[in-house]
């Protein structure tokens, strides 16, 4: 599997991304997977520890070559 990580990109464009994928055909579970992680912060100074970012994880090398060249 390729992993491809999308940094800072909001819930709302993942989920646009995830619509574009499938209408080009492509099938979550056979030719890609994804999964959203929210940011973190420190709860004592209000730091992010880390920012949101998507992880797309892609069974197919040319698939995610082709998504990291339009997406990223």
């Amino acid at each position: 599997m390729i992993e491809v990580k999308l940094i800072d990109v909001m819930p709302n464009d993942v989920i646009g991304i995830v619509h574009e994928l499938k209408q080009k055909g492509y099938v979550r579970g056979v030719d890609f997977d994804w999964e959203y992680h929210k940011p973190e912060y420190n709860d004592w100074s209000g730091d992010a520890v880390y920012n949101r970012y998507t992880m797309f994880k892609f069974h197919k090398e040319e698939l995610a070559t082709w998504f990291e060249l339009v997406y990223k």
